[in-house]
């Protein structure tokens, strides 16, 4: 669901809304299905360490294999970031030094804490919206907001 999310909608309010600066996309990790959820999380932050975070989120939903089945093993995200052309030395040492596992485990946390429960999930001003939405969801809810 959060690769459909992010192939359409996500997509879609990035060029429609991110672009021209009315809307502001957040991301919070919610590595809640084993332990490759966690790696890739990581994986994506040591990549933002190279100002590829959102290069390097698209390209693990272009690649993603299924849930522990082994495409977001610690080997394949690492050459991951080398076919990005990421500087694979400082990426392999930050991901093996975990720089970012407390990160990732506190983002979790937080986000189970304000009672997320499934991915993707997005607040809009305060209004959750649950699972992979159309744009015309967020179309109507940004209208809304964005409306004087």
């Amino acid at each position: 669901f959060c690769a459909r999310f992010a192939a359409d909608a996500g997509r879609q309010i990035e060029e429609q809304y991110v672009a021209k600066g009315e809307v502001r996309f957040g991301y919070v990790h919610f590595a809640f299905l084993g332990p490759e959820s966690q790696w890739a999380a990581e994986a994506s932050e040591c990549a933002g360490d190279q100002e590829a975070f959102w290069e390097y989120h698209d390209f693990l939903f272009e690649n993603h294999g299924g849930e522990n089945q082994g495409a977001f093993n610690k080997e394949n995200l690492k050459a991951f970031a080398e076919e990005l052309g990421l500087d694979t030395d400082q990426f392999n040492e930050c991901l093996d030094n975990e720089k970012y596992a407390q990160t990732v485990i506190n983002q979790t946390r937080w986000a189970q804490q304000l009672g997320v429960q499934s991915t993707p999930t997005m607040v809009v001003n305060g209004y959750p919206v649950i699972g992979a939405q159309p744009i015309e969801v967020f179309n109507n809810l940004f209208s809304s907001i964005l409306s004087p």
